[in-house]
């Protein structure tokens, strides 16, 4: 089914986003700031627009491969 699967590559996205940002966050803190945190907030909002971005990429790519 199409759905299931923009559903499961958004969560897969999402995460990678998650976890991608999260690390730069906390390494852009440690380094530049000396503190060692994390900002949630950030991290949780890139990880939704970047897993809505690259799914939709993903997805319209697949679409004008099949039509070809």
């Amino acid at each position: 089914m199409k759905i299931k699967r923009i559903l499961i590559n958004f969560i897969l996205f999402f995460i990678l986003a998650f976890a991608i940002t999260t690390l730069v966050n906390f390494l852009w803190n440690l380094i530049f700031h000396g503190d060692a945190s994390v900002s949630w907030e950030t991290s949780f909002r890139f990880a939704i627009i970047f897993g809505i971005l690259f799914t939709w990429m993903q997805e319209r790519g697949k679409g004008g491969k099949k039509s070809s």
